[in-house]
């Protein structure tokens, strides 16, 4: 198909826009036939390209409307659906694989490594908002009653925040390496992370491949982000997962989940440096999204990430992805309109680590320049797709 289709379906409308890809200025007239399983586009020199529809999909071809050819773009029309497949239900994974009683392992999702081996939880339970605490002064009348109050795990306890999950780790054999940055001397010192002495700015490093997991909360209390660790059960295997797709599913996932839990739909996406990277904007998250393998941003993502990928091997869609407005706040861009956000209470913050914020911005910015041009932009915000 040499990536010829781009087929957005929103399941809450029932409706779908269809994008046929056409060089500028066009080489010959074009034909399209558009059936309820299957889209052809004919070329005037003989050459033809044709997509069935994934399984569950089906188009009613009489409602086609809105047709218009975009330069630089191609063909745009809109048309109903006959039949959708059910969305999932869009849990976040970590929340619904977590379970009382059970052993896990926890492995490095960059490298398979394992980082905690064999535990088995008592209580699996979330834990309240970030800004709690100042929610609460602003509630009691009286002195904060949770004042004293230590939100520290137990040794077989798992607290669940919205990006990542605390653990006990007193009598953790497994612990990564921890890497502390002394301010005083500049210098980062590298030790176990039973013996650590400073609180702050430490990171949690995969022994093998150095990548940044978490964060040292205490002496006994670890921070894993939900973007670097994979959590299995112990009687399971290791299935490793191409690093951009992680990421993008993960993230997509928490806002999903966020927007459902606290009805807020802007999120500031910051790093463990407290430096605000990203800001995103959740447009709809009921979208299937069907690309021809030539105009999938998975590609271009997958090349640069490393992932071992072969476009051949994929299937044409569907994805269930996330629409989002989003706009980058690195080197001093977009910095009014991040200030904004930051002092507004309906917007949510996110944390992970500074690398992976950055290679979220990585993965944003190729789904961009994988859409029509007509469809990069809205309101001055890019526009991107997360592939759950």
């Amino acid at each position: 198909m040499a990536g010829r289709f781009l087929l957005e379906i929103r399941r809450g409308t029932g409706s779908a826009l269809l994008v046929v890809r056409q060089a500028d200025p066009p080489s010959s007239p074009l034909d399209v036939c558009v059936a309820a399983d299957r889209l052809e586009a004919r070329s005037g020199g003989g050459r033809e390209e044709a997509a069935a529809l994934p399984a569950g999909i089906q188009l009613a071809p009489a409602s086609c409307r809105a047709l218009r050819l975009l330069r630089g773009d191609g063909l745009h029309l809109r048309l109903r659906l006959r039949r959708a497949p059910p969305r999932a239900d869009l849990v976040f994974n970590l929340r619904e694989s977590l379970k009382p009683q059970k052993n896990y392992v926890f492995y490095c999702q960059s490298c398979g490594d394992i980082i905690v081996k064999d535990r088995k939880f008592r209580r699996v339970l979330p834990l309240p908002s970030e800004n709690w605490s100042a929610l609460v002064e602003e509630w009691c009348c009286h002195p904060d009653p949770f004042a004293r109050s230590n939100l520290h795990p137990q040794h077989d306890d798992c607290f669940l925040g919205d990006t990542f999950f605390l653990l006990n780790s007193g009598n953790e054999l497994h612990v990564p390496e921890s890497s502390v940055y002394c301010s005083q001397t500049g210098h980062y010192a590298s030790q176990s992370g039973s013996n650590l002495k400073s609180k702050e700015n430490t990171r949690v490093i995969c022994k093998r491949c150095k990548t940044m997991l978490g964060e040292t909360m205490s002496s006994d209390t670890i921070k894993y982000y939900v973007t670097e660790v994979i959590i299995e059960p112990s009687e399971g295997t290791f299935s490793p997962t191409p690093r951009s797709e992680f990421v993008q599913s993960m993230v997509a996932q928490c806002l999903v989940e966020l927007s459902s839990a606290k009805s807020t739909f802007r999120f500031t996406v910051k790093g463990d440096n407290g430096k605000i990277y990203i800001l995103i904007w959740l447009l709809n998250a009921d979208t299937l999204l069907v690309e021809s393998l030539g105009s999938s941003s998975l590609n271009s993502v997958s090349a640069l990430f490393g992932d071992i990928f072969m476009p051949s091997s994929r299937p044409v869609g569907p994805w269930d992805a996330v629409k989002v407005l989003y706009q980058p706040c690195t080197k001093g861009r977009n910095k009014n309109l991040a200030d904004a956000w930051e002092n507004d209470i309906g917007v949510h913050p996110l944390r992970f680590p500074s690398e992976t914020c950055l290679e979220l911005l990585l993965i944003l910015g190729l789904s961009t320049t994988s859409l029509p041009p007509s469809l990069r932009c809205m309101n001055s915000f890019q526009v991107a797709f997360l592939k759950m």
